[in-house]
């Protein structure tokens, strides 16, 4: 049996979004900012993904801007890098939150060498972040504060809503990380009050190569990029057509079917949760109620995380250990981490993130497989007297 269980790292292409990307790589190909008729059409499928994804995040104002990116990381850094840039005379001071992913975390170093000083909030031992630590930190001098909409290891659900007004009261912009929970849960811009959001494509069943960030009515940005003007003249080069309206039907269909994904995806994370706690010295990582309904994170003792995604590759099953991006690093989790996990703790975690054409079966085939592949990897371990899990 095969078992794909790492969709917060990709998720394969469904065959609908790609039936619908095809006319724009061989019939509709021409240059969208052209005003011949293949260019128009182009432009008309571009149009309609813009409109499908600001439905998604209810968007209500048509000055709001949905700005078309390369994925999750360029709109990462296109909304600290654009922002901090547009509004330095105001203030140098970003705040941030030390379980970001990298894309976040990484510009906000390049931009400390910049000049620009960033504070990291500590987070609980659920990966939650405190809005009164956001109180405390904010500055006169700070012009933004991002914090994601929900981490992509652990699956904690931040409290994005009451963020937002404490940096709101004090005057700066907010924006959230929403890679993982576009498409997934709701994502409501204006009941979450953001000023700026970063989305992609190929987490929700779309092409790979293309994201998007929302961007609120009257917020500066300095473009990354500059040449022909495109996108609001926020990010400019000639539009990647077939992945825009790609990801404008994947966000159609998640529209449509996120109710029911996510009811199932609820079922069968509880489930391997329940079967994964079972095994003797193991716990959930993450929010146990205020998490992603497709994602589940353990620890497990004794074992290396990276042999045991290898080991479970060869019974055909597909999960990760730390985030996908990083997972070939030796180095610990920075999330686990600032859970205040040892790092012998965290090189025996294990993530399974679901999928909507994951099946009881396949839960079922992993609850057999998993504790017999720990017991065999705790059996020749050296370390196993060395730590306990604590509580």
């Amino acid at each position: 049996m095969n078992v794909y269980m790492d969709h917060a790292g990709t998720t394969p292409l469904d065959p609908r979004v790609a039936k619908e990307m095809e006319p724009y790589s061989l019939t509709k190909y021409g240059n969208p900012s052209s005003l011949y008729t293949l260019g128009m059409e182009a432009r008309e499928g571009i149009d309609e993904a813009r409109s499908q994804i600001s439905k998604f995040l209810n968007v209500k104002n048509t000055y709001d801007k949905i700005v078309f990116t390369s994925g999750g990381t360029e709109s990462n850094n296109l909304a600290l890098k654009g922002v901090a840039y547009a509004y330095r005379k105001k203030g140098k001071h970003i705040i941030t939150s030390k379980i970001e992913h990298h894309a976040i975390l990484e510009p906000c170093e390049w931009l400390e060498k910049e000049g620009f000083q960033v504070t990291y909030l500590p987070v609980d031992k659920y990966g939650m972040v405190n809005p009164q630590e956001l109180e405390s930190a904010i500055r006169k001098d700070t012009i933004l504060v991002s914090i994601m909409h929900a981490n992509n290891e652990i699956g904690t659900i931040e409290p994005i809503e009451e963020l937002t007004k404490v940096a709101h009261d004090h005057g700066a912009l907010f924006h959230t990380d929403a890679v993982q929970t576009y498409g997934k849960i709701p994502v409501d811009v204006e009941a979450m009050q953001v000023d700026i959001l970063s989305m992609s494509a190929h987490k929700i069943y779309g092409p790979r190569g293309v994201g998007a960030l929302y961007i609120r009515k009257g917020v500066r940005m300095q473009p990354l990029f500059h040449g022909g003007g495109h996108e609001f003249r926020k990010r400019s080069g000639t539009e990647n057509t077939p992945g825009i309206v790609g990801f404008g039907m994947a966000t159609k269909i998640a529209k449509s079917e996120m109710s029911h994904d996510k009811k199932k995806q609820s079922k069968l994370r509880d489930k391997l949760i329940k079967g994964s706690l079972l095994i003797d010295n193991s716990r959930l990582n993450g929010h146990p109620k205020k998490r992603l309904p497709n994602n589940v994170n353990c620890i497990y003792l004794y074992v290396e995380g990276e042999s045991l995604i290898l080991e479970l590759d060869f019974h055909g099953i597909s999960a990760n250990t730390g985030s996908a991006c990083s997972s070939k690093s030796l180095e610990p989790s920075h999330v686990l981490g600032a859970l205040g996990l040892k790092p012998e703790e965290s090189h025996g975690s294990i993530r399974f993130t679901l999928g909507r054409q994951n099946t009881k079966e396949e839960v079922n085939y992993v609850l057999e497989v998993l504790p017999k592949v720990i017991e065999r990897f705790r059996s020749i371990s050296p370390f196993k007297e060395d730590f306990i899990l604590q509580e």
